[in-house]
């Protein structure tokens, strides 16, 4: 094997011209012989016994070159790849250059490569971190969450009001006919949530236990396409009608949902809570601005491979959360209108941003030499098995070596990036000032 050339192309691809040679090709012709004799008939022998060359006398010298071709690639682009050292990401386009002959034959192999990456400034940059205020507001609604979190359904023999959870049967109907997924039994409705198509909910509101009512409803014209702006009668029976039944915020309370005995406790502990999530959010934020400027400043040439697997990659983690809200795939793209197409085509551009971020991190880690030790690995483990509840031996099962090294790696260069950055307080707006951080996905 003979490397003729090795060309870099654009998206970070390259081209090598690889010759493979007299003997190499007649090894692989061998081969092929050994491989396809028995197809092939010569008269006077059985199949499978007449010899190579009695076999390239009758159908021609060129019987077995396919074969042999298709033999002799694999070892020499595997030794071209070793020999110029490339980090190839996914299979070559091949083409043959020239006629194969008793002297061997030359190939052409485009490949995707790990492209080079010039990082730009990633020490001493400045990013807005937002302050961080709490709020008496900001404790009550947490309070409230408590409460809410333990208020009781109690049934009640009156009718149903907003904010009571009726028990009910239904089924829709669409020019008489029942349609698909139109249907429940004892089902928990609150009145008032949203959580149905509109207008259902708000004729509930006056029925009570051993009602049956007809529900006209009109549903939206961006619903799902087999039913968008069109009008559809649902059945409804009620079972049963529910009211919230609030508990007192005393310090009983306090002692009941929590360790503490008296709401002044519990109300200092929660201050102490949105805080340190308010500051862990704000350095997020300010890690996620400087990582981006580091990713913008980059040189690359990104190949098309690495923003098509991230973009796959994008849709496979929306599969998983679909699949985890109890729907299927089908059922989702069904009830928004969508295609796998068109969710890679919107995942172009967020894939191509995560790209870079990747590049720029693997590229600090590079140029700041940073390894991974034991301690630095277990100290990872042990932080994970803390915040998720869990024993670090557990922690181990989901997660191997290489991911904590990975993990571990990463936080590194960015620590390197936020260490020495500066950070300056962005201007708010009045009515952002105290709002409760948004739950993460």
């Amino acid at each position: 094997m003979n490397v003729k050339s090795c060309e870099k192309q654009e998206k970070s691809q390259v081209l090598l011209t690889i010759e493979v040679g007299p003997d190499e090709f007649d090894a692989a012709i061998e081969k092929a012989y050994k491989k396809n004799r028995r197809k092939y008939r010569v008269a006077g022998f059985r199949p499978g016994k007449a010899s190579r060359k009695m076999i390239e006398a009758v159908y021609g010298r060129e019987v077995f070159y396919d074969e042999a071709i298709n033999e002799a690639f694999p070892d020499a682009y595997e030794a071209a790849v070793k020999e110029k050292e490339l980090k190839v990401l996914d299979m070559p386009s091949v083409e043959l250059d020239g006629i194969p002959s008793s002297a061997g034959f030359t190939f052409k192999a485009k490949v995707p490569v790990y492209p080079e990456v010039t990082l730009g400034q990633y020490k001493g940059l400045s990013a807005p971190k937002m302050p961080v205020k709490v709020t008496d507001d900001d404790v009550n609604q947490r309070v409230k969450r408590l409460s809410d979190r333990n208020t009781r359904l109690v049934s009640v023999e009156r009718e149903a009001q907003n904010g009571d959870t009726v028990v009910i049967d239904f089924e829709g109907f669409l020019n008489g006919e029942p349609f698909e997924g139109g249907k429940g039994e004892n089902h928990s409705l609150e009145l008032g949530s949203e959580n149905f198509v509109p207008g259902f909910e708000e004729q509930l509101v006056g029925t009570k236990a051993g009602d049956e009512k007809e529900l006209n409803i009109t549903f939206p014209e961006n619903y799902a396409p087999e039913l968008a702006g069109k009008d559809v009668v649902f059945k409804v029976k009620v079972h049963e009608v529910k009211e919230k039944d609030v508990p007192e915020i005393d310090d009983e309370f306090a002692k009941d949902v929590s360790e503490f005995d008296t709401m002044d406790e519990l109300r200092a502990d929660l201050r102490r809570q949105i805080t340190a999530e308010r500051e862990a959010a704000a350095q997020r934020e300010f890690e996620d601005e400087l990582m981006n400027q580091v990713a913008d400043g980059i040189t690359v040439d990104i190949p098309d491979v690495l923003i098509e697997r991230q973009a796959q990659q994008f849709v496979d983690n929306l599969k998983r959360q679909v699949y985890q809200q109890g729907f299927t795939y089908e059922q989702y793209l069904k009830m928004t209108g969508g295609s796998e197409e068109k969710l890679l085509e919107d995942a172009q551009e967020p894939a191509v941003r995560q790209v870079r971020m990747d590049l720029a991190v693997t590229a600090i880690i590079e140029q700041e030499h940073l390894e991974v030790t034991d301690d630095d690995r277990e100290a990872e483990y042990q932080k994970l098995a803390e915040q998720s509840g869990m024993d670090k031996k557990s922690v181990k099962k989901y997660f191997n070596a290489e991911q904590m090294n990975n993990q571990v790696l990463t936080q590194k260069a960015i620590a390197i990036v936020t260490d020495s950055a500066t950070a300056f307080e962005p201007e708010l707006k009045p009515e952002s000032a105290s709002a409760e951080p948004a739950p993460e996905a």
